[in-house]
């Protein structure tokens, strides 16, 4: 890339997980996807853009579940060379008093008009550092507590050096997504005393700074011990000013980059408001998520929208003139990618699905609060339903991360339930699920559960990719759902929206209710209803919960002078 070239990028956007495709395994789940899907928008949309992360060359992992639901994990290493460019430059950070050194990779991601974004790994496995060190960018959220704070050094600190060695020189906005990458602020800080000794230009920097949260609970922030911090920066910078900025007991990451930064905002409006009581006298805005519209639409909706909606890829607004597709023809797309769906799974693992039965999709991390297993809180009851009021099949994917034993327990119960009402429901459960079985999952159901604790959602996206091809979802009114939910015009809602907490059995009863009485017999027996909220679903929904939208709002809220 030329020099001139270089000095027009004027923002930094930092993400821990970048998933940008599925055989460049540097991403877990949705906040990855969110991040490639910001960095897709700002392509098209000719943003002055480069993202930065970390290389993560053996991956999150991969997973394989036996017969019984148990999960193991297994290496997902990568050769970068085959996707990526090596970059000649390198920085270093010092950890321990020790000298670490960073390379760099690079991609590309171009936009539907030509601009492109690119994309800086940065990797310390080379020969000048140690084994310990070389392998901090080896595993995507491993290791301990030490490990982890590494990684963040290697990553906001070093980051920041290498955009300065590879001549980013006309930076202004540093975007920080999730607190990982706060420490950023900490080598912005360093910089400016340089410039205004023996003053630290607190005020400067959270110029520079703009701070994204994912995270509705305390316990989900990094935080790290002053002793930890103390061993591994030494004095970079002093501990009393650190405990100023960063939290007085423990460096909490989000508190640090709340502090530093001139706008900050949660994912949904729901989440910003959380995100204010968790931090009284903080300013937190809110951007609601959205999904890129040209990556997760599949190919017979795309046709569709080719034909009907013109220009649609890079004016995501234009869906909803989608009131306007004939509805035999949405329903004849559905119907394509609902049958490339089921022939997927049942050569997989010839789970004998059929494309007449209506088709209940729940793709998400394995963890507690998501619920897989809260549509089977009275199975007895889901059974009646099914053969009384009409067939229903599920079809299961996620991951447990390797020390949740309790979303590993999910997966096992509900594989454990696919076994024990096979004659009555079929289950199944998809094992290593990624960005491609998730395109074939979103598009082919015909409805999209979740079920998370509220208020434990920060804004989840899959609904949204499964709205662009005109699934509607039933879902618990947490996150985005609360923005999107139009009852029965984009699909339904589990409980009430007063409701402050989350209840099993009133929530299990509600969805009970709605599969009941209202979603099972209409599509069973109402397809001209059931089509008109597909219709509603892509152009209500689609047309706004897109990555275009939001990052023309970042573009207007953060990221212009």
């Amino acid at each position: 890339m030329d020099k001139s070239e270089l000095r027009k990028r004027r923002i930094a956007y930092f993400s821990m997980e970048i998933g940008i495709d599925s055989k460049i395994h540097t991403y877990s789940g949705g906040l990855g996807v969110l991040a490639a899907d910001t960095i897709r928008s700002s392509a098209d949309l000719n943003v002055p853009m480069v993202a930065v992360t970390l290389l993560y060359k053996k991956g999150y992992f991969r997973q394989k579940l036996d017969m019984q639901g148990n999960q193991q994990e297994l290496s997902d290493e990568w050769n970068p060379k085959e996707f990526l460019q090596l970059l000649p430059n390198k920085v270093k950070v010092t950890i321990e008093n020790k000298d670490v050194f960073i390379q760099a990779w690079e991609y590309r991601v171009q936009g539907i008009g030509g601009h492109f974004i690119p994309i800086i790994f940065l990797d310390t496995d080379i020969d000048e550092n140690s084994d310990y060190f070389r392998s901090l960018t080896y595993y995507l959220y491993g290791g301990d507590q030490k490990y982890r704070f590494f990684q963040e050094i290697i990553f906001g600190i070093g980051g920041v050096r290498m955009l300065k060695e590879l001549e980013y020189a006309q930076i202004n906005r540093y975007h920080m997504n999730e607190g990982h990458s706060s420490l950023l602020t900490l080598e912005l800080l360093k910089e400016k005393k340089k410039e205004k000794e023996p003053v630290w230009d607190i005020g400067g920097v959270r110029k520079l700074c703009v701070f994204t949260t994912h995270t509705p609970v305390p316990a989900g922030m990094d935080k790290f011990p002053y002793d930890l911090v103390s061993q591994a920066l030494g004095e970079f910078i002093p501990l009393n000013f650190l405990k100023e900025i960063g939290g007085k007991d423990e460096l909490n990451m989000t508190l640090l980059a709340l502090n530093l930064s001139h706008y900050e905002n949660g994912v949904a409006k729901e989440h910003g408001k959380v995100s204010r009581e968790m931090f009284p006298g903080y300013h937190i805005d809110s951007i609601t998520n959205g999904v890129h519209s040209a990556t997760w639409v599949c190919d017979s909706f795309g046709k569709l929208y080719d034909k009907y909606i013109p220009g649609w890829k890079n004016e995501s607004f234009s869906l909803r003139y989608a009131l306007h597709i004939p509805k035999d023809e949405i329903w004849n797309a559905h119907q394509e990618a609902k049958a490339n769906l089921i022939d997927y799974v049942n050569k997989e693992i010839n789970a004998g699905l059929d494309t007449q039965t209506f088709t209940i999709g729940f793709a998400r991390r394995a963890t507690a609060y998501k619920r897989a297993d809260l549509v089977f809180y009275d199975y007895k009851r889901l059974m009646n339903i099914s053969n009384n009021t009409g067939k229903i099949q599920f079809i299961f994917a996620g991951k447990a991360h390797p020390r949740d034993e309790h979303g590993k327990e999910l997966i096992k119960k509900i594989i454990n339930l696919s076994q024990q009402l096979k004659n009555q429901i079929k289950i199944v459960y998809l094992q290593n699920y990624d960005i491609e079985l998730a395109k074939i999952l979103i598009s082919g159901v015909d409805l999209w559960l979740n079920t998370p604790r509220k208020p434990l959602e920060a804004s989840g996206t899959s609904g949204m990719k499964a709205a662009h091809n005109g699934i509607p979802s039933l879902s618990i009114l947490d996150g985005w759902w609360i923005e999107g939910c139009i009852e029965g015009l984009t699909g339904w809602a589990i409980g009430q929206a007063q409701e402050a907490e989350s209840s099993d059995k009133d929530n299990a009863n509600s969805l009970y209710d709605k599969l009941e009485h209202t979603v099972v017999p209409m599509f069973y027996r109402n397809q001209e209803n059931w089509v008109s909220i597909m219709r509603h679903a892509i152009a209500i929904n689609g047309s706004f919960f897109n990555t275009h939208r939001m990052v023309l709002q970042y573009a207007l809220n953060a990221y212009l002078d």
